[in-house]
């Protein structure tokens, strides 16, 4: 069996993911992938046994590199309006720098794979985002509510403007530019929802 070679590893991923991004699951192959990374398809099968395999472990690979990156210099002990702008500024830089993995990811969400990778997300979102609302409930900054109210409210409006910002188009089909005049004047009146 022939040696793993990382440059060839790094190569696949990052033409994995461009390719399903292009063609959608359903027209990504294995043999399209050899052609586009100029490899033989029997190389592919030295790193994954098959396409579900491939999308799995790029996928996950994927979520669990965006996700260290949405937790750099978080601190879940910090307040509430502080450690929600952290969350803001390392969500949307990881999410305008990743453009391509992140459209991938959405994909990923209303897939058949989407149970397997987006268990990676909660493990680890979990403990420090967990413990962050619980500490700003705790200290009374936040209401308690369910889970899924606090990030529709907390992180929709970012995710959005975001969407916006990688289609080139607001909702009514004008150009958009997200800018930090934009980002920011939605945060604060994101927070000032959420906060008691």
């Amino acid at each position: 069996m022939r040696a793993r070679d990382i440059n060839k590893v790094e190569l696949v991923k990052q033409k994995a993911i461009e390719l399903l991004v292009e063609v959608g699951f359903e027209g990504f192959t294995m043999n399209k992938l050899a052609k586009v990374c100029g490899i033989s398809v029997a190389t592919l099968y030295i790193y994954y046994q098959d396409k579900d395999d491939l999308i799995l472990k790029v996928g996950m690979e994927e979520v669990q590199r965006m996700s260290a990156i949405m937790l750099e210099n978080f601190d879940p002990e910090c307040s509430f309006a502080e450690g929600l702008r952290q969350q803001w500024k390392n969500r949307a830089r990881c999410i305008l720098e990743n453009p391509v993995s992140a459209q991938m990811i959405e994909q990923l969400r209303s897939s058949t794979y989407q149970e397997k990778v987006f268990e990676a997300f909660g493990e680890v979102f979990r403990e420090p985002l967990g413990k962050f609302t619980q500490n700003a409930i705790e200290r009374g900054e936040i209401a308690p509510m369910p889970l899924e109210s606090y990030w529709s409210v907390a992180f929709g409006p970012l995710y959005n403007l975001l969407r916006f910002h990688n289609e080139g188009k607001s909702l009514s089909g004008k150009p958009f530019v997200l800018t930090d005049e934009v980002l920011w004047s939605a945060f604060d009146m994101v927070l000032k929802g959420l906060k008691k």
